[in-house]
């Protein structure tokens, strides 16, 4: 459905994206998934034909982005990571907007959009200004569905909404994937990885790699604690001088220390007392897809 190869793209100096090759299958739920300033957007309006890449090339739905990006853009749903709709016009306008620029309308596809509409339906004479952010998020994946596309793309669509809301997407994305829309969504929640079938993981431009979640995690090889104390920021960098060390990070409570080989925990628990912190839990960790992206960055900046 989607094809990538080898596509570069530049701002001046700076490197945006760096042979980046991917290929996305029909039907699929695909995330790239990486921080701020990783290159998601950049892709993206690539692959939406709003950008042209320095090189490399990019086809949907066996169109090319730049030479049929007319063709492709009638059979595109998009959902930009900034709130984009008209906020002057209503819910029912906007839809309606969006629905009369691809020659459709909302009654023609109401089916399809049903499972998310309903939900701001009552709120259809609202100005789309005035939603909370849940309610503005589903309009957005409303109108960007409203003319029955065949691949959506979903540019950090949960970012800055509350937990349920995020939750409640993510159930609507399964439901649409259902009925055979290919959806390529990008998201810096590394929660949100293991929601997806395939995930690309992505920093600076690079891809670092591309699997199942699970398979990425399980590809982990180092033994991982978790240690918590008193005093978490001496303790990090306490434990990033230790001679086992490969890396100490602070997910949560816990700081994630992983070793090069296996620790003697009683032995680690007494040295953390020794140099005076206090309160110290060891306990052996499974590693998850933060950990597996923060080892691979790591390996990628050697």
């Amino acid at each position: 459905m989607i094809s990538i190869k080898n596509l570069y793209k530049s701002y001046g100096n700076i490197q945006a994206l760096k042979d980046i090759s991917v290929e996305i299958h029909e039907g699929e739920l695909f995330g790239f998934i990486g921080p701020d300033g990783a290159g998601k957007t950049t892709l993206f309006r690539i692959l939406t034909s709003l950008l042209i890449p320095d090189s490399g090339s990019a086809r949907v739905i066996d169109l090319d982005v730049v030479n049929d990006y007319k063709k492709l853009r009638t059979q595109l749903g998009y959902m930009p990571g900034r709130f984009s709709l008209y906020q002057d016009l209503t819910v029912e306008e906007n839809l309606n907007f969006f629905a009369g620029i691809f020659k459709t309308t909302l009654q023609e596809n109401y089916e399809l959009i049903k499972p998310i509409y309903h939900q701001i339906e009552p709120f259809k004479k609202r100005r789309a200004g005035d939603l909370s952010g849940g309610m503005k998020q589903k309009l957005a994946l409303s109108c960007a569905l409203i003319h029955k596309p065949k691949v959506l793309f979903l540019d950090e669509p949960t970012t800055g909404v509350d937990a349920v809301s995020r939750k409640e997407f993510w159930e609507m994305l399964q439901s649409l994937k259902k009925q055979g829309i290919t959806i390529v969504v990008s998201t810096p929640y590394m929660d949100e990885a293991a929601l997806c079938d395939r995930i690309a993981l992505i920093q600076k431009g690079e891809l670092l790699d591309i699997d199942k979640p699970q398979n990425i995690i399980d590809r982990y090889s180092h033994f991982l604690y978790g240690i918590k104390a008193d005093r978490m920021y001496d303790l990090v960098n306490q434990l990033r001088e230790h001679p086992q060390c490969l890396s100490a990070y602070l997910f949560g409570e816990y700081i994630h220390f992983a070793s090069i080989s296996e620790i003697d925990i009683n032995q680690l628990k007494e040295d953390i007392v020794n140099s005076g912190i206090e309160q110290v839990e060891i306990i052996q960790l499974k590693a998850n897809i933060e950990d597996s992206f923060m080892d691979l960055m790591a390996k990628a900046e050697k």
